[in-house]
């Protein structure tokens, strides 16, 4: 099993912050290793919302089905995917401080079936994945409040382009 734990401060404040996390969908345009995201369930996101994003792996485009498994609206969501090849857990808490906001982000993956030997090898790969991941947070995290954009329910968007903003995206 593959772990990470990062945090981030955020400029932005807490519930503005946690919103556009939870929205699992825009790790799209903070995540270098996600190369599609998109809100498979309308509506504002809660237990059970739904997020497909497609990451590479082992040289292919592997989509995975993320779902919320907890969540407590303004502090702490927890997402699940599980494919064939893996299961990954996904824990974002925000809190608020003096600037703004700190996220605390934990990521853990580990391989399924027989592939599950191999997860010692893993861990240095998930590492780097997860450091280019954190800065990528971190840098969307501290731009100006109003530039980011998210992705509505139902709207793919690849890696490298945004969706049109959105008035109500941090």
């Amino acid at each position: 099993m593959a772990r990470y734990q990062a945090t981030v401060q955020s400029h932005r404040p807490p519930a503005e912050t946690f919103d556009y996390l939870a929205t699992f969908s825009n790790a799209v345009n903070w995540d270098p290793g996600v190369l599609a995201g998109e809100q498979l369930d309308p509506g504002p996101v809660g237990p059970g919302t739904r997020f497909r994003l497609v990451v590479p792996f082992l040289g292919r485009r592997m989509p995975l089905t993320y779902q919320v498994t907890s969540y407590q609206p303004g502090h702490e969501v927890v997402l699940a995917a599980t494919s064939g090849l893996l299961h990954a857990t996904d824990k974002i808490v925000v809190t608020g401080n003096a600037g703004g906001s700190a996220v605390s982000y934990e990521a853990e993956v580990r391989l399924r079936g027989p592939l599950g030997a191999l997860d010692p090898l893993l861990r240095p790969g998930f590492r780097a994945v997860a450091d280019r991941a954190a800065g990528g947070l971190a840098q969307a995290l501290s731009q100006d409040p109003g530039t980011g954009t998210t992705t509505s329910p139902g709207t793919p968007v690849p890696s490298g382009r945004t969706a049109p903003p959105r008035r109500d995206a941090p």
